[in-house]
């Protein structure tokens, strides 16, 4: 008997597997973009392309070429320096300090699962979905908690377990940028966006902040969890049908110790935030910054400047109050390695740093990116595709683009420098832009085979259906991916419509 001939759905996922799976690492990727780069310089600076600078009235700006004499010195001697100020690495592994403390004490975890087993049983699947969307403030650390729990808390309702992975691997993933606080993705990405719209206009860069999101995201988590609730109970439940398994499952609630560890970091949690209202409230307040109660003011505090480091220390403290308490902590060198610990599995990341900052600065330095964002913007104009039909485009593309790379810092590293400028030349603030990515980059990460922690969750998924491969992992989670996409861009589209700050010092649009 010959085998049986493929669909259309199962097809298109193992040409997406194949492609994804032929390109090269991100740090690979982003040498050979850089490398493009400086070739593109010496081509197109001989043909004389040229623009006027969006932000300085009768400023000329041409493409530079990098392997000029002056070019390849400027290649070699800010080598470093590139490095060291690609936007994203100083915060990210400032945040990554004070989480990691929180997450490799436990503290992550026991919250999650605390929350989780407190919930009724009739509110377990909208409680799953909205730890596991709030679990992105740990980074990754609810891909590995969240997924099992719920498959095991199903199973021991007798629901069926997939329904209850699949409830929790949606919130997690495709809700990674929803969040009722600020997280290291805020940092990342905001970093990057405020880099790019230096390209354009640098005095605007200068008032923006890695908060510009804050508000669409929190009320975000309200919407996706009652989007992926309903999908679970009215689409996905029904199609797994009753579980036929033996998988018998026991919950085993959080012992004695877990929880008087998480009374003292509620503890430390308090007194850290009165700390830090002592530090901006008071009329002299060292973080107040100047009196006035205007946006603007607000915005360009320095409690609002320094928003990484608070963010760091708010999970610090409370990790080493957990961590004290269970005895996962029994001294300083525990600290000191449990943080070393965490700068090591950053080291994909600081590799990624190094060649995305050069394809960053030598982007910017041959001023490609400005003359195509101007260029780019034009076109847009003359075609005269702008407003809603510009941001769904941009979105479907960005959610494309996901299937292939999954990384969020990876994507938006080459995109932002292009996007960014072009939307802003069209009168769209970079904060728009921002928001329109994050939501592409969430949804699809459920579907993508290339997702770092795919392999992982069918790994989880298998324990309960020895067959589950990836088809039938990722037909479980189109579902949400389509929902998610559309509900959370119809939210976005309203937000535009009721002309809605995207966060403080967030608008919808550039104004230069």
């Amino acid at each position: 008997m010959g085998k049986r001939k493929k669909g259309l759905f199962q097809s298109s996922l193992d040409r997406i597997e194949l492609v994804g799976n032929k390109l090269p690492h991100p740090a690979t990727l982003f040498a050979i973009l850089a490398l493009l780069v400086i070739l593109l310089s010496a081509a197109l600076q001989p043909l004389g392309i040229s623009v006027e600078h969006p932000g300085e009235e009768g400023t000329i700006v041409e493409i530079k070429n990098l392997l000029s004499a002056e070019g390849i010195q400027y290649i070699f001697t800010s080598m470093t320096s590139n490095f060291i100020g690609f936007a994203p690495l100083g915060v990210v592994l400032l945040t990554m300090l004070g989480i990691g403390v929180a997450e490799r004490t436990g503290l992550i975890s026991a919250l999650l699962r605390g929350f989780v087993l407190s919930v009724p049983n009739r509110f377990i699947t909208l409680g799953l979905v909205f730890a596991g969307i709030m679990s992105s403030v740990a980074s990754d650390a609810g891909y590995v908690v969240l997924p099992p729990l719920g498959a095991l808390i199903f199973a021991a309702l007798g629901r069926h377990p997939l329904a209850g992975l699949a409830a929790a691997f949606a919130g997690v993933s495709a809700g990674f940028s929803a969040n009722l606080l600020l997280s290291g993705t805020d940092a990342m990405l905001g970093e990057m966006t405020i880099a790019a719209a230096a390209i354009i206009d640098p005095a605007y860069a200068e008032t923006m902040n890695i908060a510009m999101n804050w508000a669409f995201i929190a009320v975000s988590v309200f919407v996706l969890t009652i989007i992926g609730t309903w999908v679970t109970e009215k689409i996905v439940e029904p199609r797994l049908g009753s579980y036929t398994g033996d998988q018998k499952e026991e919950i085993k609630g959080l012992q004695p110790i877990e929880k008087k560890g998480l009374v003292w970091a509620g503890i430390a949690v308090v007194i850290g935030i009165i700390l830090t209202a002592l530090l901006i409230i008071p009329p002299d307040a060292p973080m107040r910054g100047t009196e006035g109660d205007t946006m603007a003011q607000i915005v360009q505090s320095p409690f609002m400047k320094s928003l990484v480091p608070i963010i760091a220390i708010l999970f610090f403290i409370p990790g080493l109050a957990y961590g004290i308490v269970t005895k996962s902590i029994h001294n300083d060198k525990d600290v000191a390695k449990q943080m070393s610990d965490t700068m090591a599995s950053m080291g994909t990341f600081i590799v990624l740093a190094f060649t995305a900052g050069q394809f960053v600065a030598f982007f910017n330095e041959t001023n490609m990116g400005l003359v195509l964002g101007v260029y780019g913007a034009d076109f847009l104009s003359s075609v005269k595709l702008t407003g809603i039909p510009l941001l769904i485009l941009f979105i479907l593309i960005t959610a494309f683009i996901n299937l292939f790379i999954g990384s969020a810092s990876a994507k938006w590293a080459m995109m932002a420098p292009v996007f960014v400028p072009i939307m802003m030349r069209l009168g769209y603030s970079p904060e728009l832009t921002q928001m329109a990515y994050r939501i592409a980059d969430s949804t699809t990460n459920i579907i993508s085979p290339l997702m770092t922690y795919f392999a992982i969750i069918i790994a989880f998924a298998q324990k309960y259906d020895k067959k589950m491969g990836i088809g039938t992992l990722i037909s479980t989670m189109v579902p949400y991916s389509m929902f998610f996409l559309v509900g959370w861009t119809i939210m976005l589209i309203i937000w535009m419509l009721l002309g809605l700050p995207l966060g403080p010092g967030g608008p919808l649009y550039y104004q230069p």
